[in-house]
């Protein structure tokens, strides 16, 4: 068997230039990395995924669209029988250009909004952001080109979610895919707009509750890595309901494929450069980095008593340890510096209020400023009725949540739990 095989989906920062200057950047993108790949290398790159069976590529920046052999790469990729997708900030997307896309072969696009105007305004770092996000989506419906959304949840943007999707649904979206902002690159100096671990108890409700309107309106509702775990809503989350659809572990390596600007390779395009990165593309071939490599393999043996070795803290104890393996590998490490134990989990949330005790995460260590770097959490456990630390004017909470006036008689999502403890 060819294990290499066990890859079909890869997301490729091709530059890390970027006309935004994002609080919650992972990558710190903004200028070009030092020796970004040539048209030649990306081109030969393309090849090689093709070669190593890649089926879906979706190019990412920093902004994809400011370099310059962009659409010829976007080209190559569908002539060499992959679908091509792209995420993008949307900012300076003109209708010409779109049109470029749709005749390069880009079949779908996802625009980040991050909050209504005021508030994606400040976490994009750039007036006129948010207009120029859905300017570029009504120039994508009019040339054809399918288009959603994704969304970073953080404080900021918490309470203004169910806004945020009925302005997108109005935009014409198909899909939306939601994430949990993490202490990653720019949002782990940007840390007090994170969510703690306990908010997330008034957190899912909410998601739940729009996740059930999208559907019925016809928006495909798609949970990131480090959304739900086990928690009342996690069929509905992650499985629409379906009985056996649920989390069942980090792919990093088995599913995915991550390529960076300079040809380095990671299982996730999420997870941290140093820690994560398998090799360069100029040293050894996509195949050999990807069948070899012990960074791209960390998942493999998930079946056996090796997928459980690295956890730790809660996780380490858990129900669920065996199938879902600590959670996002991404969100644990940048966390604490290591995987194997997540505490943005719904299921960890409940049990532990079930138990008279939150969690909060408080910064111990600073990132160093380089892209995809992380510092490192304190994990606190404390009285679930002790006094919230002051001056955290962020602090979500369910009466901040922002419903539209015509949500207002709807009847909440009935929860199906996975857990018993639940």
């Amino acid at each position: 068997m060819k294990k290499y095989r066990r890859i079909s989906y890869a997301v490729w920062e091709i530059t890390l230039k970027c006309n935004l200057a994002c609080q919650h950047c992972g990558s710190r993108a903004g200028d070009a990395r030092a020796e970004e790949l040539s048209t030649e290398e990306a081109l030969d790159m393309v090849k090689q995924l093709a070669e190593v069976g890649i089926k879906e590529v979706t190019l990412i920046g920093g902004e994809a669209f400011l370099r310059p052999d962009w659409l010829e790469i976007a080209q190559a990729i569908t002539e060499a029988g992959m679908l091509c997708g792209m995420t993008t900030g949307g900012f300076g997307i003109s209708l010409d250009t779109a049109r470029r896309m749709k005749e390069a072969g880009i079949k779908v696009v996802s625009v980040s909004v991050d909050g209504l105007e005021e508030t994606h305004n400040r976490l994009r770092g750039k007036q006129g952001s948010w207009q120029w996000a859905f300017k570029t989506m009504s120039h994508l419906k009019e040339v054809g080109i399918r288009f959603g959304c994704n969304t970073q949840i953080n404080r900021l943007s918490a309470p203004e979610f169910p806004l945020i999707y009925e302005r997108i649904r109005d935009a014409g979206i198909f899909a939306w895919q939601i994430q949990l902002t993490v202490p990653m690159g720019n949002a782990a100096d940007n840390s007090e707009i994170l969510l703690q671990p306990y908010e997330l108890l008034d957190l899912y409700p909410m998601i739940a509750r729009v996740v059930k309107r999208a559907r019925k309106e016809g928006v495909q509702v798609q949970p990131g890595n480090n959304i739900g775990y086990y928690g009342p809503y996690e069929r509905l989350l992650r499985g629409q309901g379906e009985a056996w659809k649920f989390w069942q572990g980090c792919t990093a390596g088995l599913s995915s494929l991550g390529i960076e600007a300079d040809g380095s390779i990671k299982g996730c395009p999420s997870l941290p450069t140093s820690a994560y990165t398998g090799g360069n593309i100029r040293d050894h071939s996509l195949r050999k980095i990807v069948e070899e490599t012990e960074e791209l393999r960390f998942n493999l043996g998930a079946d056996t008593a090796k997928g459980t070795e690295h956890l730790w803290g809660f996780c380490k104890t858990c129900e669920f340890a065996e199938l879902c393996r600590g959670g996002c590998t991404w969100t644990a490490h940048v966390f604490f510096n290591k995987r194997g134990n997540n505490p943005y989990c719904h299921h960890r949330a409940l049990a532990q209020e079930k138990q008279g005790i939150r969690e909060r995460v408080v910064l111990k260590y600073k990132a160093e400023g380089n892209p995809f770097d992380n510092g490192e959490f304190s994990l606190i456990e404390e009285p679930i009725n002790a006094c919230w630390p002051e001056n955290d004017p962020l602090h979500f909470t369910a009466d901040r949540i922002q419903w539209p006036e015509s949500w207002q008689e709807e009847q909440e999502p009935v929860p199906t739990s996975i857990a018993t403890s639940n």
